[in-house]
């Protein structure tokens, strides 16, 4: 018999074990052994659940100041003598500075016990320093282990895989090595990391070793599919990705090491160590996210270089996450037809430190010259679509006005009063969000039960109300999403609201931010003249926060109260010109109402910074999917604008099905 195990990602391998099904998700409940209750729960954002106020690094000093508790300060973390390790723990006492066993996120205030792998939150360090709380010094904040079910699973995978020179078929080796690219790694290499094949799988297996006693904690699975001329990788994770949090390398970190680079895969990491001789660490999650959880490991170097890859994608990602590492420290390698991937150029024959001896600082001063920027231009000049930013899949006539969703920017979303603007503006968030965009969402009106109802619906292309048994298959999937919600409903302080996403961008790497709605958010008991310019203050903090942490922020404005027989236009936007104004993107959805029945609505593209194209393009609500992304059958999708008062033009005599968008100045 075989093993179904899927993760997070679209991977499925099948494993003989025991003669016996043993299902991890997707399986009917019947064959899954044991109950048939959910195990995992998406992490709530813990500032989401209960408003409290910003910690701050002077405020943590202070408090350590006041109970007389020595501290350090590094570089994005406070270190201080632990009160989790008892007299029975092993102390190392080569070092004075190793009984600083206790790590202080200097963001969040979480700690990490480096020594009893204790952690908890900055509330639950002031409990167990003041003695307050149940059982805090006796370990009750211990990392929580896998559940029995993982590990038991675990152990069978990691003893079935065997390493790739053991393999009996010298033809079987090779051409694993081929799928991998690993035809100049070692087998001292592989050994040294530890990496095993899993032949029935046709996988690459990295362990995930604890810190503390070098236990077997987890496994990254990786295979290989051919996709065209490349190779496609595919991951699969256990336990699941939001509790994967293995720096792949660190067993073979020393104490003394000042210098790490920092790698997006596994292979990667054997690269570069082989041909190099440096300590490397490959991220768990690639460049989707980098956990603060993984920051105490990393305290010890004083220089990270970030190798990520070889597309504009992994240079933003190392960009966002050497803010976290304190951007000082910080290098980056810049993606490059010369400096690709470190496999791959390894494979390539090319010089690997040479590379690395070009990486750019993370940080500059408040005035750069060209000749620091010049690289980055370089970049987004050589990688054109990339720059465009991340392009939706469902609707790709937005593609064509505002070529892609990029970070940093703001875009103001209206319509009228019941046209569906947080059902539209919900399937355009989750376009991105399954590409892999981090979002948060700020619903004010609605609830998130009924905006994740909307949500699922949209996602599974279908209402599950009428086949209940595919609920938990697609709710699974949902879950893994990058998806967040934020609890505030109705009205809300800007700070508070700046505050919820700031911690967001720093713990889960948020970097799409949507608002629905300004009104909502801002409450109903100030006066006229108070609530536009208390809405201009709002808009500006919003653009501020989108420009300084490389986020977009998509914020829902209702529009002023116009006739029904009037199109809505940029100047419809309620409040002053401010909100249009700091905008990159200003999208219009328009609701034409019709007397014999539905009204017939479509998407307008009124301001577009990016480019400068803007246009309108019909939509079609299928009421069954809630969704807008069903193509009509008109022939002329995309129109151009004429003018900001939005007059479309007619269709040129081109011949052409449909006519490009205008360019117009913003």
């Amino acid at each position: 018999m075989w093993v179904l195990l899927r993760g997070a990602y679209p991977l499925r391998i099948l494993l003989p074990l025991r003669g016996v099904w043993m299902g991890r998700r997707g399986l009917p409940r019947s064959l899954v052994p044991g109950s048939s209750r959910r195990r995992y729960r998406k992490e709530a954002l813990p500032a989401l659940e209960i408003p409290v106020l910003p910690l701050t690094t002077t405020e943590i000093r202070q408090y350590l100041r006041a109970h007389g508790i020595p501290f350090q300060d590094g570089y994005s973390c406070l270190r201080a003598p632990s009160p989790f390790v008892g007299s029975s723990e092993p102390k190392d006492q080569t070092s004075a500075a190793t009984s600083f066993s206790l790590f202080i996120d200097k963001t969040t205030g979480r700690f990490l016990c480096m020594t009893s792998l204790a952690e908890g939150s900055w509330e639950d360090f002031q409990a167990s320093v003041e003695g307050r709380g149940d059982g805090a010094r006796e370990g009750a904040l211990l990392t929580e282990a896998p559940e029995a079910k993982d590990i038991e699973e675990i152990r069978r995978i990691w003893d079935r895989a065997i390493p790739l020179w053991e393999l009996p078929d010298p033809e079987e080796a090779q051409l694993a090595r081929m799928m991998f690219g690993l035809t100049k790694v070692t087998d001292e290499t592989l050994r040294r990391f530890s990496v095993r094949y899993l032949r029935p799988a046709r996988s690459l297996v990295f362990p995930w070793f604890s810190p503390r006693d070098l236990g077997l904690r987890g496994l990254k699975l990786l295979g290989a599919e051919g996709q065209g001329d490349g190779v496609h990788y595919v991951e699969t994770t256990i336990p699941r990705p939001g509790a994967y949090h293995n720096l792949f390398g660190l067993p073979l970190i020393n104490r003394r090491d000042v210098e790490v680079v920092l790698t997006s895969r596994e292979l990667d990491s054997l690269a570069l160590n082989q041909s190099t001789g440096l300590p490397t660490l490959a991220l768990p999650r690639g460049t989707i996210c980098l956990p603060p959880a993984l920051l105490p490991y990393l305290e010890q170097f004083r220089r990270i270089v970030f190798w990520l890859g070889d597309d504009l994608r992994s240079w933003e990602a190392a960009k966002l996450f050497a803010r976290k590492l304190n951007p000082k420290r910080c290098s980056l390698v810049r993606p490059g037809d010369q400096q690709p991937r470190p496999l791959e150029a390894m494979n390539q024959g090319l010089n690997l430190s040479r590379i690395l001896r070009t990486a750019l600082p993370a940080w500059h001063k408040s005035i750069v010259s060209f000749q620091q920027l010049r690289e980055e231009v370089l970049g987004e000049i050589s990688n054109v679509e990339q720059a465009a930013g991340v392009p939706w899949s469902r609707f790709p006539d937005l593609n064509r006005l505002l070529k892609g969703h990029r970070k940093g920017e703001l875009t103001v979303f209206t319509g009228p009063t019941g046209s569906g603007k947080t059902t539209f503006i919900s399937e355009y968030a989750l376009d991105l969000c399954t590409q892999g965009v981090n979002t948060l969402w700020g619903s004010f009106e609605i609830s998130n039960v009924r905006l994740a109802r909307v949500m699922l619906t949209q996602f599974a292309m279908g209402r599950l109300e009428e086949q209940l048994d595919k609920y938990e298959e697609w709710a699974d999937r949902f879950e893994d999403l990058p998806l967040y919600f934020m609890t505030f409903h109705g009205q809300q302080s800007i700070r508070s609201v700046i505050d919820t996403m700031q911690h967001a961008v720093y713990v889960y790497d948020v970097c799409h931010v949507v608002i629905d709605n300004l009104q909502f958010m801002m409450g109903h008991e100030q006066l006229s003249t108070d609530r536009i310019a208390a809405q201009d203050y709002i808009v500006g903090a919003f653009r501020k926060f989108a420009t300084d942490n490389s986020c977009h922020v998509t914020l829902v404005i209702h529009p002023r109260k116009e006739d029904d027989d009037k199109e809505l236009q940029t100047a419809s936007i309620f409040g002053s010109a401010k909100a249009s104004q700091e905008a990159d993107n200003v999208l219009i959805l328009q609701d034409r109402k019709l007397v014999t029945g539905p009204g017939k609505r479509y998407l307008q593209v009124s301001k577009n910074r990016f480019d400068g194209d803007v246009g309108v393009f019909p939509l079609e609500f299928n009421k069954n999917s809630l969704t807008f992304s069903i193509p009509p059958k008109s022939k002329a999708r995309l129109k151009k604008i004429k003018d900001d008062n939005g007059l479309v033009a007619k269709k040129p005599s081109s011949g052409k099905k449909g006519a490009m968008p205008q360019n117009s100045e913003t």
